[in-house]
């Protein structure tokens, strides 16, 4: 039966549907992948709040934030944290765009990013850093995975210029 989750070892394949979801985000507001339609969406995935990796990468979307939404496109990050832990790291480093709380792990999981990983020989679940550029439509235009944070949102802006390049 198929449910809609991606499972272990599964990736979402370019020009499928992403799938919805409603989401906290660090203000309480539900925010529902649906209502952003009409605009590009670069959606992130993160393992965990104020985390060095995690701040880097947050604070990269922020400086190129202007440039991203000139090109008509909504940045929103993801990760298992509460609303209470993505408010102190929206506040902390001046985060300017959705930051969502899937506690439960159910977009995550959908995504396929909610993965089995390892670490000095231990074996535990979590977040598999990643990124999925989602076109107005609601179409995933491309996915990265296991996404290195340096140099990462120039890559995601070159992409987003060449499909919206594409698309006039």
């Amino acid at each position: 039966m198929n449910d809609g989750k991606i499972r272990r070892g599964e990736h979402l394949e370019q020009k499928k549907k992403a799938p919805n979801f409603c989401l906290p985000d660090q203000t309480c507001e539900q925010v529902c992948l649906e209502d952003l339609r009409d605009q590009w969406a670069v959606l992130y995935f993160y393992p965990k709040d104020n985390s060095k990796s995690c701040t880097l990468e947050a604070l990269d979307f922020t400086a190129n934030l202007k440039s991203l939404e000139a090109m008509g496109a909504v940045v929103i990050g993801v990760s298992p944290d509460s609303v209470k832990s993505h408010t102190n790291f929206a506040k902390k480093q001046n985060l300017q765009f959705y930051i969502l709380s899937d506690s439960k792990h159910d977009v995550l999981s959908k995504y396929g990013v909610w993965t089995m990983k390892k670490m000095y020989g231990k074996e535990y679940m979590g977040v598999e850093r990643s990124t999925s550029l989602i076109n107005p439509e609601g179409y995933i235009e491309n996915e990265w995975r296991n996404v290195r944070v340096k140099g990462h949102v120039e890559v995601v802006k070159q992409k987003l210029s060449e499909k919206k390049e594409k698309r006039i």
